[in-house]
């Protein structure tokens, strides 16, 4: 190749890579354009409907357990705040209470938003492999492809592109279990049946039935919190009130 080739080929190469970043660049606008606004949204997995009672019947017995990794992310104050803001008596004995409300929070931190509407369609008592943990997070789109079939040049426009804006999702997955007192002289019947393994080639069934004094209702809460390169600190706050709302507004 003669001198002006390669002077062509190189001015080329050059304008190429220049194109490409410009249309990371594009896609990184877009991103900032249109993911600047924090946007929190609360889902739960199933529909709790609780009797009405007496005011002087109305009074809860509030458990929060948070088995994450971020066991600082507090339910249990808020929640019991805006249940006693409803006009419900928060009593520090269960068998006091006519509603025992409990709640695990399973899982805090960055996660995929196809893999926390899975953790909600999933339901009450699960995650499977579903939740990416804190490694999930999406440079330039939400689809996280960045620009598909441009090549490495491709993909240095979305590092450089991608590195100062990133579509960061947070979320909190919970789990509610609300129990509520029968009437006076009414009693309900629970079955439970499980599976204990002994060793890895056997297993032992269980079960039993027992008469209870309650009805216990179970459910599921996820709550989601998306902005352009979001940080817990910010996402916290509203994903602590998107919570609360949901799991109060139960009562």
């Amino acid at each position: 190749m003669n001198m002006n080739g390669m002077i062509f080929s190189r001015v080329a190469t050059l304008v190429l890579a220049v194109g490409l970043l410009g249309v990371g660049g594009c896609a990184a606008t877009h991103v900032a354009i249109a993911k600047r606004d924090l946007d929190v949204q609360t889902k739960m997995s199933a529909t709790v409907f609780l009797d009405p009672v007496a005011p002087e019947r109305r009074t809860v017995f509030v458990q929060v357990r948070n088995t994450s990794d971020r066991p600082d992310f507090d339910l249990q104050r808020p929640i019991t705040e805006a249940v006693t803001a409803k006009g419900y008596t928060v009593v520090e004995d269960a068998t006091a209470a006519t509603y025992v409300l409990q709640a695990n929070v399973l899982q805090v931190g960055k996660n995929a938003p196809t893999a926390a509407e899975a953790a909600l369609h999933q339901g009450y008592g699960g995650l499977g492999a579903i939740v990416m943990g804190t490694g999930a997070a999406y440079a330039l789109s939400g689809s996280g492809r960045g620009i598909a079939g441009a090549g490495v040049l491709g993909g240095v426009a979305d590092l450089v592109a991608g590195a100062a804006v990133k579509d960061v999702y947070y979320s909190v997955i919970a789990d509610i279990q609300i129990k509520e007192r029968n009437a006076a002289g009414k009693t309900s019947g629970m079955t439970a049946q499980s599976t204990l393994k002994q060793g890895t080639a056997s297993e032992i069934q269980v079960s039993y039935d027992e008469t209870v004094d309650w009805r216990a209702y179970q459910t599921r809460v996820v709550s989601t919190a998306n902005k352009m390169n979001l940080e817990f600190d910010e996402a916290a706050p509203a994903l602590q009130k998107g919570l609360t709302q949901s799991i109060s507004g139960l009562f």
